[in-house]
Parts: C-alpha cells; sequence; structure tokens
C-alpha cells in the first residue's frame, strides 16, 4: 500500500515562512510519510526554500504568481483542489487564511471540513475541540480525502532537516477570478514575538481600565520577551487593536508561560490559552474565573503586582 499523499498549505507573508507551517508538518507525518509544502504567493521563492529544509518534507510546490499575492481564498482554493486531486489529505492552519479557504476546497471536493484538530488517532480518526474547547470530540472521516484546519499549537515544529533539502517545484497554475480584490492591509509593526508562536504571553484584560494603563504590561513583557495578548473584553473596549485579542474568536495559544492581568477568565478566553504550559493570573478577585485553571495565582491589586513583579526580575 503506498504512503498517504499529504498536502499542507504553507503560512507566510510572502518573504518568511511562519512557524506554524512546522507544526502543520509534525501533524502531517502522522497522517502520511508523502508530505507536500504549497506555497503560494508572489516574490516568495526565499518562502520555498526555508519550507524545503523542514525535515519529513518531500517536495515543495512554489505557485509564484500574481494571482496569489495577497493569498485571497477565491484564488487559492481552486489551485489547492486542483493539486490535491491525488492526496489522501490536505491541512492548513487554523489561522485566517485557513479557515477562508480550506471550507471552499471541502466543498469543491464534495468532503466534510475537519476543524481545527488537536490530535490524529489513525489516518481517518482526529481529536476536535466543541463547547469553546470544553469538550473534546472524536470524529471519524470516511471521505476519500481529509480536509483539517489544525491547530498548530497542539503539535510540537517538525525540526530542520540536518542536511540537503526537498525538491521544489514551480506550479504554473494561476486562475484569475473576479469575486474580491484586495483593497488594503494595515499592520502593526512590533519588535516583540508574534504572539501565535511566543513562547511567553503577557496578556491583560478589562481590569487594566484603559489603554493608557494598559501599558503597564510593557516592562514585564521587556523583561521576559513576551509578545502582548489581551481578552476580548479589553479589545471591544478600545484598549488595544483586535489582532492581539486571545480567545475563542481570537488567536489560540499554547506558550510555555502565560501571565494574565486583570482577566477574569471567561469561557471564550479560556478557550484560547488554557493548553499554555504554566498559566499564572493576577487578579484582585479571589473568585475570578481564571484561578481555577491558573498554576499560580496572585490575589492583588495588578496595579501594585505587576510594577514590583517587573522590577524584581
Amino acid at each position: 500500500m503506498s504512503p498517504m499523499k499529504v498536502l499542507i498549505l504553507a503560512e507566510h507573508d510572502n518573504a518568511t515562512l511562519k512557524p506554524a507551517t512546522l507544526h502543520l508538518v509534525s501533524a502531517a507525518l502522522q497522517l502520511g510519510s508523502d508530505i507536500s509544502i504549497l506555497v503560494a504567493g508572489q516574490g516568495c521563492a526565499a518562502v520555498a526554500d526555508n519550507a524545503s529544509r523542514i525535515a519529513g518534507v518531500s517536495r515543495v510546490l512554489l505557485a509564484d504568481n500574481a494571482v496569489y499575492q495577497y493569498q485571497l481564498a477565491e484564488a487559492l482554493a481552486p489551485l489547492v483542489v486542483q493539486l490535491a486531486s491525488d492526496a489522501g489529505a490536505v491541512l492548513a492552519a487554523a489561522s485566517t487564511t485557513g479557515k477562508n479557504v480550506l471550507p471552499r476546497v471541502a466543498a469543491a471536493l464534495d468532503v466534510a471540513q475537519l476543524s481545527e484538530i488537536l490530535a490524529i488517532k489513525d489516518a481517518s480518526t482526529f481529536v476536535r475541540p466543541i463547547y469553546a474547547g470544553n469538550v473534546l470530540a472524536t470524529v471519524q472521516s470516511l471521505d476519500a480525502i481529509k480536509v483539517a484546519t489544525v491547530r498548530t499549537s497542539a503539535f510540537l515544529p517538525a525540526p530542520l532537516a540536518t542536511s540537503g533539502q526537498a525538491p521544489i517545484e514551480s506550479v504554473a497554475i494561476a486562475t484569475a477570478q473576479d469575486q474580491s480584490r484586495f483593497v488594503s492591509a494595515s499592520h502593526n509593526v512590533s519588535a516583540r514575538p508574534e504572539l501565535g508562536a511566543a513562547r511567553v504571553v503577557v496578556s491583560g484584560g478589562r481590569g487594566l481600565g484603559s489603554a493608557e494603563n494598559f501599558k503597564l504590561l510593557d516592562p514585564l513583557a521587556d523583561k521576559l520577551g513576551a509578545a502582548i495578548g489581551a481578552s476580548r473584553a479589553a479589545v471591544d473596549a478600545g484598549y488595544v487593536s483586535n489582532d492581539l485579542q486571545v480567545g475563542q474568536t481570537g488567536k489560540i495559544v499554547a506558550p510555555e508561560l502565560y501571565i494574565a492581568v486583570g482577566i477574569s477568565g471567561a469561557i471564550q478566553h479560556l478557550a484560547g490559552m488554557k493548553d499554555s504550559k504554566v498559566i499564572v493570573a493576577i487578579n484582585k478577585d479571589p473568585e475570578a474565573a481564571i484561578f481555577q485553571v491558573a498554576d499560580y495565582g496572585l490575589v492583588a491589586d495588578l496595579f501594585q503586582a505587576v510594577p514590583e513583579l517587573a522590577k524584581s526580575l
């Protein structure tokens, strides 16, 4: 029996391969040994070169065309469908791009999509969260092609190959589409680690009280080399932009250390961070739900505790 072929949609920004792709390769290797990574974009040859150096990758498919510059789902989905014709599985990160592209791919292939898988039991059996992560469901797919988004924080990153690299094959498929068009993008430039891939995350909640007070977290984050996160309540209140939101409708993180400051611990937020290795909570309310998942809890006024903590580091 030939090994299952797995097609991975790479996460990148046309210049840099995102760490999520390494986690995707680890997941893919649990399904089969014939792993292809699709790098679709414009001017992304360097990304393909980086992808080819990941251990376990059989080949990299490079679709370098202006049609894919902004990785619009309407352009990417038909490409993935064509390349997946002989694959046993198609995987993408449970990111904005993955969640946008893969449902279209699944519909075109007439198969069901598996969302945010956390574990792989076998080639047709997967574990995924339901009810905001409070229940883990084991589901089985009998479809010929498994199409799944992956919660990458649940899988260790694949290492880089110690020698050699996978071959890079150019893909000439490029179908123009007029269903959507790119208008603009707004990027927050920061020297801090990317939130989804950071080893340490310091998050603030409604308890900080204002956008100005939210800056109280900066010295602590600087000392720890941490990314800054926020609860939905803090984002809705306008303290920070929504790209820092951690939770069910934000980013899913699983850092080695997660420090929750002034966060009550709503289910929506817990769904995005409860898989963190060590959770530290600082809140003046001893009954706050965040303490139920915290490994270490400090019942204190955050306006005193956080500066003292930063000073002591």
